[in-house]
């Protein structure tokens, strides 16, 4: 089939065209993955897309300095450096009067890098408006509530009261019709139900000492049982001043544990982390949400911070009362240091997958804990004595021989026992493994003062 030159010319268009789009979408997208990355650099410190912190909201920033009387590119000399532009242009210098911190300088920055920043900037949706949408459509006719269930416990009182009143109906009944029965027939009288009863025992006294016999057995191993649950605080859960969304923070944030529980490797405990610490995101990040701007307030009256316009901090600070979740008793010592850095344990082995975790905290059961993946499969109800041993029997300290650690504590104990307890040594081997149990970590003395 021959092709006309029409034809040639028109699917020759067709590629110029689609050439010259997938160019233009390529780089526009490499712009804006150049502004956002820029502004995470940069500016991220201490300003945001849509709402005043530190510095003011950089949304439509060029518009308001035109619109403000500014000088042409003097927005661009303010970045480059602003006590130059200040001193060049009146509305740069009522700009410097918003913040008493001082606007850093960035003279590396192009015009096209400032450019690349701002279009980002402005390509970003308000999410303030997103979520007063989110909030309407909540709101909305159309939804349905949740209705809560109803306790059907009142049922089952009232169901076992006429139970049992029909079965003394039914007694009553027999007993007469039996009374009524022997009159008839010139017997003498029954006696009582305790009498009746001695009688159909004593007659039948196989299978009640054998029903007796498993009913004190139950009775006994309830008892046993029930002592065995003392001190079991699995799904302990106690209520705190703020609520603390670790999904949010460890999850879709991020934030390494460290970072607020930052003596977790150099301390025998992990750290509840100072306000100052919230301040460090929380100063430029006050909530979406209603309920989110509710909590952080009050992190804000904890540091004594009042966010409005530049923010500045008035000196009344006021402590939060948090509630201790991992309650140990007093005549048991445990050192975090000691298993996040020696052992090399993950949080989440006794903590719980937190980047999944909406409660501030509370105490996993083991269950759950087990199907976290990369977790010790244990047994032993959480935070009691067995569950402890059991790891330690579980848990390696190497694979293989122990000087493999490459530390000299473990080097050590790696040269005396070739020198005395060489046999001793090549059990512990056995399994491939030198377990925290075989090195002495079941010893009384470990845990316990």
């Amino acid at each position: 089939m021959r092709i006309s030159s029409s034809q040639m010319f028109r699917n020759f268009s067709k590629w110029c065209l689609g050439t010259i789009s997938a160019v233009f979408i390529a780089g526009t997208f490499h712009a804006n993955a150049q502004g956002d990355a820029l502004f995470k650099a940069k500016c991220a410190s201490c300003h945001q897309t849509h709402k005043d912190g530190t510095g003011p909201k950089l949304f439509q920033v060029r518009t308001k300095w035109a619109d403000g009387g500014a000088k042409d590119g003097s927005i661009y000399q303010w970045v480059n450096n602003w006590q130059a532009a200040a001193a060049s242009d009146p509305y740069a210098q009522t700009v410097t009067t918003y913040s008493g911190a001082a606007m850093q300088q960035f003279p590396e920055l192009k015009k096209e890098d400032i450019d690349a920043i701002l279009d980002w900037v402005d390509a970003q949706p308000d999410p303030a408006a997103a979520a007063e949408g989110g909030a309407e459509g909540a709101a909305s006719p159309t939804t349905t509530a949740v209705e809560e269930e109803s306790s059907n416990g009142w049922v089952w009182i009232i169901l076992g009261v006429i139970f049992a009143v029909v079965i003394g109906a039914v007694s009553g009944v027999r007993r007469q019709l039996k009374s009524a029965m022997a009159d008839s027939v010139g017997d003498a009288d029954n006696g009582t139900y305790t009498q009746e009863f001695k009688t159909w025992a004593w007659k039948n006294r196989k299978y009640v000492g054998l029903t007796s016999l498993v009913v004190v057995i139950a009775l006994i191993v309830s008892s046993f049982l029930g002592l065995y649950s003392i001190g079991v605080v699995e799904e302990y859960h106690p209520s705190q001043p703020i609520q603390f969304p670790h999904a949010v923070h460890a999850g879709t944030n991020k934030i390494d544990c460290k970072y607020c529980h930052n003596t977790v490797t150099e301390s025998r405990t992990a750290g509840i982390p100072s306000v100052n610490v919230c301040m460090n995101c929380h100063k430029q990040v006050n909530g979406r949400t209603p309920e989110q701007q509710e909590q952080i307030a009050k992190i804000y009256e904890a540091a004594g911070y009042i966010p409005e316009g530049a923010g500045k901090y008035t000196g009344k600070t006021k402590p939060i009362v948090w509630n201790k979740v991992h309650v140990l008793p007093d005549h048991v010592y445990f050192n975090h240091s000691q298993h996040v850095v020696v052992g090399g344990l993950d949080c989440k082995q006794c903590h719980g997958d937190m980047t999944k975790q909406v409660e501030t905290q509370k105490v996993w059961p083991i269950q759950e804990l087990n199907k976290i993946e990369g977790n010790i499969v244990l047994t032993k109800p959480t935070l009691t004595m067995g569950w402890c041993i059991e790891c330690h029997a579980e848990k390696e300290i190497s694979t293989g021989s122990i000087d493999t650690k490459n530390d000299g504590y473990y080097n050590e104990i790696h040269k005396r026992l070739l020198k005395h307890g060489k046999s001793l040594y090549g059990k512990y081997l056995e399994d491939g493994k030198v377990t925290v149990k075989e090195l002495g970590g079941w010893e009384c003395a470990k845990c316990h003062y």
